[in-house]
């Protein structure tokens, strides 16, 4: 996947909205105002930030050179992932759902019953 359509595929979650709060470099995508990916802007190879379990970033980060721990973020909790072609389409979009659910998982009850609501 390119950086287009991570970004789309991003958007395709539910209530999922982007948006520039640290300025141009960074997209910031949000569900229900909880943050659950960022993708580089203006790099030649652009990255995106994933929330993952301790173990599973502990795992990817050791089989993979395209994923380091998260930039700028919690290493233990997000992974920074290369978007270079080494993580195959699938595998990136099943990580994206992953941290999407993470995030909506840790959302407050009336927060997960408005966001089930929208179906």
């Amino acid at each position: 996947m390119n950086q287009k359509d991570v970004e789309l595929f991003l958007l395709s979650q539910k209530a999922a909205e982007s948006g520039l709060p640290f300025g141009p470099q960074a997209l910031v995508f949000k569900v229900m105002g909880k943050m659950f990916a960022v993708v580089s802007q203006q790099e030649a190879v652009a990255r995106v930030t994933l929330k993952g379990t301790p173990a599973d970033v502990a795992f990817l980060v050791d089989e993979f050179a395209a994923i380091k721990p998260g930039y700028y973020m919690d290493k233990k909790h997000w992974m920074t992932i290369s978007l270079s072609g080494e993580i195959d389409d699938g595998m990136l979009q099943d990580l994206i759902i992953r941290s999407y659910h993470l995030v909506v998982a840790k959302l407050k009850k009336s927060e997960r019953d408005r966001l089930t609501q929208q179906e």
